[in-house]
């Protein structure tokens, strides 16, 4: 593990750490409103894509927004999972960004979406086998040193299995991170829609991961679907929080304790206050747990 863990950036921002809080996805629907004002939330995350850009207006309006909130970057596009092995001109305009912006977080997913040079509009998933995992792993290592910091993986949400899966998706997501030294991106969305569709409890994926690792939670809402007369869950970020994931989320954090808890929404966005409100019930929901918290930690 090479990767520096220190503010080596010569950039605008200090790199400030990302709050135990809830935060939302800034979206360009709503930049107005936080340029005219400072909407109360603690943080803010951004796909790292999307600015990827050297200059113009969206970057200036990053630059200004950033100001005033905390920042978490998440990567839809580095394919973590391709045996291909990783983009180095990708590597190094995602280094740039967080050398100019001085995320306080940076996650990306653990999917694969290139191949051969063409990059696929989706993030697909892997087979959960030694060899995925050796690359994972590999491919980790090198974004971790090319960034100089460590990341965060997600678990992604999946409609398909692998026959040739070994390994329960939960262990793999936890050695990627005991092997690559990286942290863990649970999406309790993602861990109710695969359970669903999978026929697993989702509290057992739950239960198995370790806390110490994981840095960030995301929520966010789903869709019901059929597919050949079976009910399917779809995770397509598009409406509020169904009551499920909040309460998987309530047992997420009485187990693992405070941590930074996003909103996530990128289709059909509402009005910023219906995002900021489903935040505001994340927030409650870690204000509510944080005393109990503390009674735990110190009868251990």
């Amino acid at each position: 593990m090479a990767f520096d863990h220190g503010n080596g950036s010569s950039g605008a921002f200090t790199r400030e750490p990302v709050p135990a809080a809830a935060g939302v996805g800034l979206r360009h629907t709503h930049y107005n409103e936080f340029l005219a004002g400072r909407p109360a939330v603690a943080w803010l995350e951004v796909h790292s894509e999307n600015y990827l850009c050297p200059g113009g207006p969206r970057l200036a309006t990053l630059e200004a927004i950033r100001q005033h909130y905390p920042l978490s970057c998440h990567g839809v596009g580095l394919s973590l999972g391709s045996a291909e092995g990783l983009d180095k001109d990708h590597l190094a305009r995602l280094r740039a960004l967080f050398d100019r912006f001085e995320p306080g977080l940076v996650s990306e997913h653990v999917s694969w979406s290139t191949t051969g040079g063409d990059y696929l509009n989706d993030l697909l998933p892997l087979p959960y086998t030694e060899e995925a995992l050796d690359i994972l792993v590999r491919n980790i290592g090198q974004a971790q040193d090319a960034f100089g910091r460590r990341i965060l993986i997600e678990n992604p949400s999946s409609y398909v299995t692998f026959a040739q899966s070994t390994i329960p998706e939960w262990e793999f997501c936890a050695e990627a991170a005991r092997r690559s030294g990286c942290g863990l991106l649970l999406d309790v969305n993602n861990i109710h829609v695969s359970a669903h569709n999978h026929g697993y409890d989702a509290l057992e994926f739950l239960n198995a991961i370790p806390g110490d690792p994981v840095g960030e939670i995301h929520i966010a809402g789903h869709a019901d679907t059929e597919w050949d007369g079976r009910p399917v869950l779809i995770d397509d970020h598009g409406s509020t929080v169904k009551e499920a994931v909040w309460e998987l989320l309530e047992t997420a954090l009485s187990r693992l304790g405070p941590k930074p808890v996003l909103m996530e929404w990128d289709l059909d966005l509402p009005p910023l206050e219906v995002l900021l409100g489903e935040a505001g019930r994340a927030q409650a929901l870690l204000d509510r747990l944080a005393p109990q918290r503390r009674v735990l930690d110190d009868v251990a």
